[in-house]
């Protein structure tokens, strides 16, 4: 192939030392295929002028409308292409060479590529096609030859070290097992199958596409649903263990004390009814102040879980905001993990005895709204008894 494009610059390079004027004065000698100046009825040495009265006198004779001849469009056309090269210097100078040493044979570059350039595209891509495909089957069989030759090369080289018998079989063997080149890997061949291929890998292709699609739609769901079921599970678990913990837990703390899981879950139901109070240490209410007032102070507060700091408390309060309850994960370690210095035993108290001090003013603040309306009462009572 690709001495077959050397040889192809070769011949554009060659042809490119011609110019319009000689492709032209080619093609007018070609298709008058007469002298000129015998056409003319003049010497070669006539002058211009002789030349262009020459030329209207057969103007005058050969124009169509004159001349009853069957071809005289193509004489008058003749006419005017030979007068057209002579009455210009440099394609008469040319001409007369063309005179003296004849048109460029078919040996010449510049012979092919005058009859290539007046081809039209339908013509001159046949012929180009015809040309690759002998290129492409000339160098195929020359890559064929040089395969082989280098394959006997090393073989040869390799034979001859080992000297064992039976050498030159197996070499023969080896060579025919090397591909020769077909006419069916050239063009004519390889277009066909390379459009049947694309007509039916095209439809597969689609539904090869479509399919993809479809599992990928099917995946994104299939991992939704998951999802979902996942977020469905963990509120779940977050709703028991809000409940009182899991029935894992309970076991895992029933085998621990060697217990039955009735037993300990009824023991933590009756202790969380009784504020997580162990009985028998059950600490001694303390009075509430009967309007508790906020006073700023840096002072420790004593209660549920120990002596508790206003900044602990400040904790307690932000984490139990940031914390509500039916949240995933253990919620109390959370808020132990919020407040400084205190552990999830302590703040579970704390919470506890928070609880209770503000049921208790709750309950008393009712007390003493019925005591205010029983006095109300009874002494509309007694205004009424008096009057």
């Amino acid at each position: 192939m690709r001495f077959i494009i050397i040889v192809f610059l070769a011949y554009a390079a060659s042809a490119a030392a011609w110019d319009d004027d000689d492709f032209e004065v080619f093609d007018v000698v070609e298709e008058v295929n007469q002298n000129f100046y015998e056409l003319l009825g003049v010497t070669q040495e006539a002058s211009q002028q002789e030349i262009k009265s020459a030329f209207k006198k057969l103007t005058l004779k050969l124009h169509p409308d004159k001349n009853s001849a069957p071809d005289a469009d193509v004489q008058f056309r003749n006419l005017v292409s030979v007068h057209n090269v002579l009455k210009d210097p440099g394609k008469r100078e040319k001409y007369n060479e063309v005179l003296k040493n004849g048109l460029p044979n078919w040996r010449s570059a510049v012979y092919y590529y005058r009859h290539v350039r007046k081809m039209g595209l339908a013509e001159g891509s046949v012929i180009l096609f015809i040309i690759i495909t002998f290129g492409q089957y000339a160098v195929g069989w020359a890559a064929y030859a040089e395969k082989k030759f280098t394959a006997e090369q090393i073989l040869n080289s390799r034979g001859k070290k080992l000297k064992k018998s039976g050498f030159d079989t197996g070499l023969a063997e080896i060579l025919d097992k090397l591909p020769k080149p077909s006419i069916k890997d050239t063009l004519p061949f390889q277009i066909p199958r390379f459009l049947w291929w694309l007509v039916t890998a095209v439809p597969r292709g689609i539904v090869e596409l479509k399919r993809q699609m479809k599992e990928r739609e099917e995946e994104a769901r299939r991992q939704k649903k998951k999802e979902e079921e996942e977020e469905r599970a963990r509120a779940a678990r977050a709703a028991r263990e809000a409940a009182g913990g899991t029935a894992e837990r309970w076991e895992r703390i029933a085998e621990g004390m060697g217990r039955g899981v009735a037993e300990v879950t009824h023991v933590a139901a009756r202790l969380k009814d009784n504020c997580y109070k162990i009985p028998g240490h059950e600490p001694a209410e303390e009075a509430v102040p009967e309007q508790p007032k906020k006073v700023k102070t840096r002072k420790a507060e004593e209660g549920g879980g120990g002596v508790w700091s206003q900044s602990q408390q400040r904790a307690l309060e932000a984490a139990l905001a940031k914390h509500p309850k039916g949240g995933a994960g253990d919620r109390w370690q959370k808020i132990a993990a919020a407040v400084p210095g205190k552990t999830k035993e302590e703040c579970m108290q704390r919470c506890k005895y928070l609880s209770e001090v503000v049921r208790k003013q709750k309950q008393k603040e009712e007390e003493e709204r019925e005591a205010q309306k029983e006095e109300t009462s009874d002494a509309q009572k007694q205004e009424e008894i008096t009057s």
